[in-house]
This record gives structure tokens, sequence and C-alpha cells, in this order.
């Protein structure tokens, strides 16, 4: 089970990342100069309708969006984590997934956060991260 502080903490070990609020919804969102990598999410009516229409709710507790690297990535998210992770019709062609953070664990967190935040770092500072980490 994870929180909003969780994910601060997750995306404030990433170099280069400041938090903002998000001009939508007026929630947290964890970004880099290319562009945004996590956001909280609150459900819309839109959202809430079609879900229901699916046989589906939005989850009682946060939410958190994230960017992924393909639509296939995200494929291969919504298969290995469906209690988890999953997708809205809104996000429908967009790599993009969100995240039940009361059902998450930590570590299954920071894969997560720290792979978004790889589709949005630039290219150099990703480079270096990873190889300080032995991921390269």
């Amino acid at each position: 089970m994870a929180d909003v502080d969780d994910v601060r903490e997750i995306a404030f070990a990433l170099p280069g990342t400041v938090e903002t609020v998000s001009g939508h919804t007026g929630e947290a969102a964890w970004r880099v100069k290319s562009g945004q990598f996590a956001w909280l999410r609150r459900a819309s009516a839109t959202d809430e309708r079609q879900l229901a229409e699916l046989g589906r709710s939005w989850p009682a507790g946060a939410v958190l969006g994230v960017r992924v690297q393909s639509l296939e990535e995200k494929e291969a998210l919504l298969a290995t984590d469906p209690g988890v992770v999953f997708t809205i019709p809104h996000f429908d062609g967009y790599p993009a997934v969100l995240v039940e953070l009361d059902v998450i664990d930590g570590e299954r967190l920071t894969e997560i956060v720290t792979d978004a935040w790889l589709t949005r770092a630039p290219a150099r500072v990703a480079k270096t991260w990873l190889a300080e980490h032995g991921l390269s």
C-alpha cells in the first residue's frame, strides 16, 4: 500500500524532477523539463459514467497517472498488474496508465514511477542515471 508521499519520495529521487500542480485537476504532478511523467488523477463525471457502462467504478483511494514508453508497454502493464494498473476510455490510444496507490507495493511503485520518468527524462540524464544504478 502506497500514498502520495511515497510518490513524492520516489519522484524527487530522480534527477531534474519538480512537483507542479496540474492545470486540469489542481492535483500534484511530477515533471522534468521535457514533460510530465506522473500526476494524481481524480475521476471526472465522464470517467465515472464510462466506467459504470463497463461495469466498473473509480477506486476509492488515490490514483496516479503515469506515462509509459508505448502502447505495447501499456498493454503489457495492464496484463501483468490488472489489480493495480488500469485504464479508462479517456486514455485510449495514449501511452499512460492509472495506478491504484492503495493496492500497489512500494517496490512496484518505484519501478513504475522510474519507468515513467525515463520516458520523459533527457536522454543524457537518463543514460547517466541508468549507468549509476547498474541498469545500462
